[in-house]
């Protein structure tokens, strides 16, 4: 047996003040997609916004429903979008900006596992990395330069032949 190390590197930026004004633009979409959310049972709003290569941006929030399977997370709202009508663009950043309505977050909260499955799915199809930000309601925003750095062991069309 030996051993096998794996390692995620984010950057950590202190306040939406540090971002590039591209970047910067691209999380104030997500916010504001972020305070449209459907999100009556949990009270947790997600906002996300990407940034094609033709310039579009496109933005999701989470979608709930009283039978709670049958929701959707932002992340994937918005880059099944963005694959629906901008089937040939490609997902250069995406920005995620999550908050509880009972208590501000104020650290980066990241994709769940899910989402990362569906976003990695995106990226290989692309083959270009798809830099991720995320950030709580307020506070630090991480940057991820790729989904695959959060998600080390991707699940694949490899892994079904």
């Amino acid at each position: 047996m030996k051993e096998v190390k794996i390692e995620s590197k984010l950057f950590v930026f202190e306040s939406l003040a540090e971002l590039p004004s591209d970047v910067y633009d691209l999380m104030i979409n997500a916010v504001t997609a972020r305070n449209r959310a459907y999100a009556p049972y949990s009270n947790f709003q997600v906002g996300a916004a990407l940034l094609l290569d033709n310039g579009e941006v496109i933005t999701g929030n989470n979608q709930e429903n009283a039978s709670y399977p049958s929701g959707l997370c932002a992340e994937r709202t918005a880059i099944y979008y963005a694959g629906s009508q901008y089937p040939n663009a490609k997902v250069v950043s995406m920005a995620i900006t999550a908050t509880a309505k009972t208590s501000p977050t104020n650290k980066p909260i990241p994709p769940c596992g899910a989402c990362r499955q569906a976003m990695v799915e995106y990226e290989l199809k692309q083959d270009l990395p798809i830099a991720i930000y995320f950030m709580g309601e307020m506070g630090a925003i991480a940057k991820s330069e790729s989904v695959s750095n959060l998600l080390p062991f991707v699940f694949d069309k490899s892994v079904l032949f």
